[in-house]
């Protein structure tokens, strides 16, 4: 595993491979936000770990739309859906 796969977490900071995170992107030039695109579509991302805690902390302290610097009408309830359909 090279360095370049790694990424932070925005809520407990860890560094974990790019495929065991949550991507979450700002498409540039239409401002709408994807979970998990496909790595050929580009624009402002962040990384969340694969886990509840993660999660409601990134909504708790509004990280999302600081990072992303967008008013994000993602829901908590989208990414803890991914969550259970990544462990079932």
């Amino acid at each position: 595993m090279t360095q370049k796969n790694l990424r932070k977490c925005i809520s407990c900071g860890e560094i974990k491979p790019r495929e065991d995170m949550i991507r979450i992107m700002k498409e540039h030039s239409t401002n709408v936000i994807f979970t998990n695109p496909n790595s050929k579509t580009f624009g402002r991302s962040v990384y969340l770990c694969y886990n509840l805690s993660c999660i409601e902390q990134a909504f708790k302290k509004n990280r999302l739309n600081k990072v992303l610097k967008t008013n994000s009408n993602l829901e908590k309830t989208d990414l803890i859906k991914l969550l259970q359909d990544r462990k079932g």
